[in-house]
């Protein structure tokens, strides 16, 4: 090829016309599909209703100024520590260490021996949530329904460091 010529294009055979095929018209059918579908529906919707979300009744006193009158024998405090150190009391008595694992034998042992008995569980605040959680758990594992939760104060800390001390 020199500089001027411009290539030609290739010329299609005219006696090899390819004649275009009918398209044939596809149809799917949706019946099983909508069965598989509402198969998958009933069985999401009985699944999901079956189970109940575990959940934990609260009291909540109607006024803040309400004064609920516990007789002492009947009043256990723990309390817990930023450190998770757990200290227990029956009504005014000072308060005694316990270990974490000798807990629940301890709770269990206490609520037979009085079946009236109620858990103030005072907690510091710079503890940690997972704490509470746990205590909660094991005053529930060992059957003790009525608890309170309160703040510790800074005479429960003075308490628990005499205690420490």
């Amino acid at each position: 090829m020199s500089g001027g010529d411009v290539a030609e294009p290739k010329a299609k055979g005219k006696g090899k016309k390819r004649k275009k095929g009918r398209r044939l018209g596809i149809r799917i059918d949706m019946t099983p599909l909508v069965d598989v579908a509402f198969l998958l529906l009933t069985f999401f919707m009985f699944t999901t209703s079956m189970s109940r979300p575990q959940t934990m009744e609260i009291n909540l006193p109607p006024d803040k100024d309400v004064k609920v009158e516990v007789a002492e024998s009947n009043l256990m405090t723990l309390r817990v520590t930023d450190k998770a150190d757990v200290f227990w009391s029956m009504g005014i008595e000072s308060p005694k260490r316990i270990a974490y694992n000798d807990l629940q034998v301890f709770l269990r042992e206490r609520i037979a021996a009085n079946p009236k008995l109620i858990v103030v569980l005072k907690i510091d605040r710079m503890g940690k949530y997972n704490t509470m959680v746990n205590l909660i758990d094991e005053l529930t594992t060992a059957q003790i329904t009525r608890f309170s939760l309160a703040p510790m104060s800074d005479k429960d800390k003075e308490l628990v460091a005499n205690v420490k001390a």
